[in-house]
């Protein structure tokens, strides 16, 4: 088994094989290399700097953020073959023993039910970081942030200090093709918000006050997305949070507890940034799923 390649150096492999040994058309080597280049910005560090630590789930978070973009059935059908013929490559070559890509079902790419986390791991996520430190000031509202306000992790990171409205209880988003929405967040996340703002971003700031990202990194920039990712993970980890969890589990959990609670469908929309409100209606399948669970599992006569 060879050493298994960093996610560029394997696109790299894989785009030479079809063009050598396959020989395909250069708009179609073109068209794999976009699609693969999209997957790439999407996934976690861990899997970018070592494509064998990527997993179906990754893959299933990131097809599924395809639908939440709205793009169209035969789009996403592309871009699961080209995901398909990376790993069947690498698999093939022996860069990777496993293809994590296997078990997708590619006819209900558009269907497929989102993940979500109970209300109880999602307590003791948002418990988990270490508030008497300023990197765990930050992560605890980073987190708290996110679960109240459904944001895309890019969102969240690219969230501006002058955009947050503490005493009303909302911030300004700035989402896809830089459309604006304001998104309420609720007493928790505004009391972690101010805490850490006060008492944590100074430091990360390092006596600027011409810095406008909200949430700061090292060296006075804004923390990405793939470090916010990592960071999740080991929070999830010390949650005792035995699955993978992403960001966007947070956004589907967000979303599905809202419908749970009676939110109005609409509502939820505009929290979520969506275009079209059929985006949106699949999380009121991920709640009567849930209820069916639920029902099944405590009523006597299920």
């Amino acid at each position: 088994m060879a050493k298994a390649p960093d996610f560029d150096r394997a696109v790299d492999l894989f785009l030479q094989h079809l063009k050598v040994e396959r020989g395909l058309a250069a708009n179609t080597i073109e068209a794999y290399s976009r699609d693969l280049a999209r997957l790439g910005r999407f996934l976690p560090e861990k899997a970018v700097d070592r494509i064998s630590a990527t997993t179906t789930e990754m893959l299933t978070d990131y097809l599924l953020q395809l639908v939440e973009e709205g793009l169209g059935a035969r789009s996403r059908a592309r871009a699961m073959v080209a995901i398909r013929g990376l790993f069947r490559f690498l698999v093939a070559d022996r860069y990777v023993e496993l293809d994590p890509s296997e078990t997708l079902d590619s006819p209900r790419i558009g269907r497929a039910l989102p993940v979500v986390l109970g209300t109880e791991e999602v307590d003791r996520l948002l418990s988990a970081p270490d508030i008497t430190t300023p990197r765990g000031l930050r992560d605890s509202a980073m987190l708290a942030v996110l679960y109240a306000t459904g944001v895309r992790v890019s969102e969240l990171c690219n969230m501006q200090l002058r955009e947050v409205n503490l005493e009303r209880g909302y911030v300004r988003v700035t989402g896809k093709g830089n459309k604006q929405r304001l998104v309420p967040f609720g007493e928790l996340a505004a009391n972690r918000i101010q805490r850490y703002v006060e008492d944590a971003r100074p430091g990360f700031a390092k006596g600027r006050d011409d810095l406008p990202a909200l949430f700061l990194g090292n060296r006075q920039k804004p923390l990405t997305r793939q470090g916010f990712w990592k960071l999740l993970g080991k929070y999830a980890r010390g949650a005792g949070i035995a699955r993978a969890i992403s960001p966007h589990k947070l956004r589907h959990s967000f979303a599905t507890h809202l419908l749970e609670r009676g939110a109005d469908l609409r509502a939820v929309q505009a929290m979520l940034g969506h275009a079209d409100i059929t985006t949106t209606q699949i999380y009121t399948q991920v709640s009567r799923a849930r209820m069916l669970e639920v029902y099944r599992q405590h009523h006597p006569r299920a």
